[in-house]
């Protein structure tokens, strides 16, 4: 998971330090910085200190909340007085996770924090949401696919799951074949247009950025995957469908094992 740094470089130096290697952290020096990096990059933490551009202001924290509503921000900053104000305004936006420097910034604390703040994040709660559905896979397996929906668009074949659980393809292939699953490529699609409808209600992303947050080469392709497995275009599903909605039709219509028609009839 990639976390932003929208702080000094001695504050980044001590975060990468404490969240490595669970979390990659990419530093941003500037808003503009930070913001082009959200749209770009797979981003779903960010740490962020209001005197970044040297006064203390809540400004741009607040713009990038109204923007990215899906973001985990956490305050990361010194306490002065002109500070004070600032961090209530935050506050009562509903930006309430602060780390002092030099206070309560202990390594371990700010480890524990960002994974605490991980566990909320978009990508975790996809995985919650298909957890039923890959059930029938066995564990390793399983491990493969949800690292890669963490990472998506870096594993999209069978022949890289399989490389990565360290089977033969074949092997890959009859696990699924066995839970009456799709095929990982399909699963995986499927995946990448749910994490994509998550994006998308957010208003600060176009359907461009969320398709090169995600590792499409192309933006037409996440709108083919979008009809093919929800039945709309991207912009549609942006528009009329929730979250939830959007999980159990693509869990119902593509990761739900068909009944064998013995047992279906018996029923």
């Amino acid at each position: 998971m990639l976390v932003l740094a929208a702080v000094s470089d001695l504050q980044y130096q001590r975060l990468r330090g404490a969240v490595a290697p669970r979390f990659l952290v990419v530093r941003a020096g500037t808003w503009d910085d930070a913001l082009q990096t959200i749209r770009e990059r797979p981003v779903e933490i960010a740490l962020v200190d209001p005197t970044l551009g040297g006064a203390a202001s809540g400004q741009e924290i607040e713009r990038l909340h109204v923007l990215f509503p899906s973001l985990r921000l956490i305050l990361y900053t010194s306490m002065t007085p002109p500070l004070a104000p600032v961090l209530l305004a935050l506050g009562q936006c509903g930006i309430r996770q602060v780390v002092l420097r030099g206070v309560d910034d202990h390594p371990e604390r700010l480890g524990d924090l960002v994974a605490a703040e991980a566990m909320h994040a978009a990508s975790h709660r996809l995985l919650d949401q298909l957890t039923a559905a890959l059930a029938p896979l066995p564990r390793g397996l399983r491990w493969v696919l949800e690292d890669a929906l963490r990472s998506s668009g870096a594993v999209q074949t069978i022949q890289q799951v399989a490389a990565r659980a360290r089977v033969d393809r074949g092997t890959c292939a009859r696990w699924f074949a066995r839970a009456g699953l799709p095929s990982p490529r399909h699963i995986l699609a499927a995946a990448r247009v749910l994490y994509a409808h998550r994006l998308l209600q957010d208003p600060g992303f176009t359907i461009e950025d969320v398709a090169k947050r995600l590792g499409y080469a192309q933006a037409k392709t996440l709108q083919q995957h979008a009809r093919t497995y929800l039945g709309l275009t991207a912009g549609e599903m942006r528009l009329s469908l929730t979250s939830d909605e959007a999980t159990d039709r693509i869990v119902q219509s593509f990761l739900t094992p068909a009944r064998p028609v013995a047992a279906a009839n018996a029923s």
